[in-house]
Order: C-alpha cells, then structure tokens, then sequence
C-alpha cells in the first residue's frame, strides 16, 4: 500500500468515530521517519481510545503492523503505522502540546 492510500485509510479510521479536527501534514520530504502525520482529538478519554481502537483495527484488517502508545492514559495516544503517525490528543493536551505549530513549517497540510 503506497503511503497516500495508507494515509487516506487511517483519516477515514479516524473520522468514522467522529474525532475532531483532523489535520494531516505532508512531511515526506522533511522527515526522516515518516512520510503523514495525522493530527486529531477526542472530546472525552473513551473517544480518544475508541478512536485509537478504529485505527488500530483498521491497521490489521489490512496486514499492518501497528505499534499504540499511550492507549491506557487516553490523552495523548500515538499509533505508527510505518509511513503515517496518528496523534489522537484530548483537546485541552493538544493545545498545550501545539504539534501543528512544530509540524506547520515541515510539510503541506492535507486537511483540516
């Protein structure tokens, strides 16, 4: 799966439980490690991990490995996916955490 499809298909994930604010940066050409970051929130700890939950399921329907961190605490959940990182925060974690305004100069932003 080339790295656009798997970072249309983790998007999807998240949107299908609703989460907020999707934003998606292009960072191929500035990353070493990625090529898709994919940046959301939840409105409450259960959504956070449901989202977490659809994308880690999303990952094995289709063969990929997954590796989760942070499910339990719910706030700040990352999933690597290999080509795309999905980053599912509690809205008050984000704010403080701003990746956008780190990841804003690296790369173009796909949605939001």
């Amino acid at each position: 799966m080339h790295s656009k499809e798997l970072m249309e298909l983790m998007a999807e994930a998240c949107d299908d439980k609703r989460a907020a604010d999707i934003k998606i940066y292009n960072v191929k050409e500035t990353s070493p490690v990625t090529d898709y970051f994919i940046i959301c929130h939840g409105n409450s700890e259960r959504q956070a991990q449901a989202i977490s939950d659809e994308v880690r399921d999303t990952a094995h329907k289709n063969g990929l490995d997954i590796k989760i961190e942070g499910q339990k605490q719910g706030k700040w959940i990352l999933c690597d996916v290999g080509d795309v990182i999905v980053h599912i925060f509690l809205k008050p974690e984000r704010e403080y955490y701003n990746l956008e305004r780190l990841f804003k100069d690296a790369g173009d932003t796909i949605g939001g």
